[in-house]
């Protein structure tokens, strides 16, 4: 175990000048404690770490070299020479460091770390569509993992997903796994959608496509999922200012009555140069507490209560662990990995 550095104090005070009345004072000692033992690993190994918007406060704001959503994460991934790369997200997302950088060391500080979107959805169900829907391009959200990557054409995120799609130059277009990016995609682009359930997919007794449009598929985010229109009605009949922030993860109907949708990036920025307000984020709600100290004179409504248990499982603690034994590393056959890169290079060259 390394040897503490006064380094301790300053991650303290920075973690309380940032932290606030959002963490307890006695854990944010705690964490002080080990985000030093981390950096000094961080040094010893010559680690980057790199942490979704969704982590926890005290990891979000000490130990991350980099910070974002999964599309800038991804870039940082392709283009970092560190090793190793810690990757403080949910498993699709250290495997897509993984394809991107085969020569790093990709550790996953969590032994599970899943998504219920991404396991919505099989590689075999990717071929049962390409073969009832042939000539028609698969686009698959960057919420999968590997071997669904590899039987698709391109990949995108939510900040990207309408770019990607109209990059295509196809009247038809299919969208897998979340069905509510897809419906709110193809509402913005004035486009029927088909949403065939994973039943009728795997039985192979698809809905027939004879004009222009999406076919979806039936997953979702099961943190995006549980935000109604109720949620938005009653912060507005409390909060009348109140500014609301969708995830276009939710539901077409919650997006269509939030004032901005966008990826957590692009809420993060809108709160930032807003210069102040009142704000409801319906997204993972810890993003909310990594916000929350940035925004000066602005307020995050405290109305959501919806982590993510996946998120949840990456800690301080656990990040530790993984550098002191090496753990969790992500390993990929070379062949998928080639042809998960192919559909993740055509996203990074769009944007």
């Amino acid at each position: 175990m390394p040897v503490l550095s006064p380094k301790r104090d300053q991650l303290r005070e920075r973690l309380e000048t940032r932290l606030a009345g959002v963490v307890p004072d006695f854990e944010i000692a705690i964490k002080a404690e080990v985000a030093e033992e981390v950096e000094l690993l961080k040094r010893e190994t010559g680690a980057v770490v790199l942490g979704h918007n969704y982590m926890e406060p005290a990891l979000f704001h000490s130990v991350c070299d980099h910070t974002g959503d999964s599309l800038e994460l991804a870039r940082i991934a392709a283009e970092t020479t560190a090793d190793p790369i810690v990757f403080c997200g949910v498993r699709f997302m250290a495997e897509t460091a993984k394809i991107l950088n085969p020569e790093r060391t990709v550790l996953l500080p969590a032994k599970e770390a899943g998504c219920s979107l991404a396991s919505s959805i099989t590689a075999a169900d990717v071929r049962a569509l390409r073969k009832a829907y042939p000539g028609i391009p698969i686009v698959a959200y960057i919420n999968t993992y590997a071997d669904v990557k590899a039987e698709v054409d391109v990949c995108c995120t939510s900040g990207n997903a309408r770019r990607v799609i109209e990059s295509l130059g196809s009247d038809q277009v299919i969208f897998v796994p979340d069905e509510f990016l897809a419906r709110n995609v193809a509402r913005e682009t004035g486009v029927e959608i088909l949403v065939p359930t994973v039943g009728e997919v795997r039985a192979g007794e698809l809905p027939v496509m004879t004009g222009d449009g999406m076919v979806g598929w039936a997953g979702r985010c099961e943190v995006h999922e549980q935000f109604t229109t109720a949620d938005i009605d009653s912060a507005r009949a409390q909060f009348p200012d109140v500014t609301v922030l969708a995830h276009p993860e939710c539901s077409p109907e919650v997006v269509a009555a939030a004032d901005v949708s966008g990826s957590t990036s692009e809420m993060i920025r809108h709160v930032r140069e807003s210069g102040g307000g009142r704000y409801l984020l319906l997204t993972e709600c810890a993003m909310g507490d990594n916000i929350a100290s940035e925004i000066g004179g602005g307020e995050i409504l405290r109305l959501c209560s919806v982590r993510c248990p996946h998120m949840n499982e990456i800690t301080l603690e656990n990040v530790r662990d993984a550098l002191l034994n090496f753990e969790q590393r992500i390993e990929l056959d070379e062949e998928l990995r080639v042809r998960a890169k192919a559909s993740i290079d055509r996203m990074l060259a769009i944007g």
